[in-house]
């Protein structure tokens, strides 16, 4: 039979599972370089470790944290690429990817409603490109830019017309 302290890290790594995948479904919706699974045991590892270190290593529970920091770091760094076109991808996962370990922690930590909270704002900031409204604004700008460039073309001037 589970202890309690057992019962309680399972339902943080849990909770922290579930949060991690809703990111990471957005993160593969747009295609990115780290897929689904990746954040979502990186959240879940972060609160699991976490909360072990909580409930049974109570004194150690600041390095446990401190490790689990250190290590997505370098997870994230290996997230951001150079394509031979001199393009840099990725920065966007890796903010994600970091940010979500560190919600596990603080799901770990037993602060569940601040981790789903944190969850929702992260997926705000990310997906802020598909709002509708921000879809529309994008979509203007274009035009307008185009149009730009069209009335400099045709004027012959580097200057756009007003």
């Amino acid at each position: 039979m589970l202890t309690e302290a057992e019962i309680t890290v399972l339902f943080r790594t849990l909770l922290a599972a579930l949060l991690g995948f809703v990111i990471g479904w957005e993160r593969r919706a747009v295609g990115a370089p780290v897929r689904g699974r990746i954040i979502t045991l990186t959240t879940m590892t972060s609160a699991a470790v976490t909360a072990v270190g909580i409930e049974m290593y109570a004194t150690q529970a600041s390095r446990i944290v401190a490790g689990i920091v250190t290590g997505i770091g370098f997870l994230g760094a290996g997230v951001i690429m150079r394509s031979s076109t001199g393009e840099v991808r990725g920065q966007a996962t890796a903010a994600a990817l970091w940010a979500m370990s560190c919600i596990g922690i603080i799901v770990g930590t037993g602060h569940a409603m601040l981790g789903v909270i944190l969850t929702l704002s992260v997926y705000l900031i990310i997906a802020w490109d598909a709002w509708p409204i921000m879809t529309r604004i994008n979509t203007w700008l274009k035009k307008r830019k185009d149009k730009d460039l069209e009335s400099q073309q045709t004027n012959g001037t580097d200057k756009p017309v007003e």
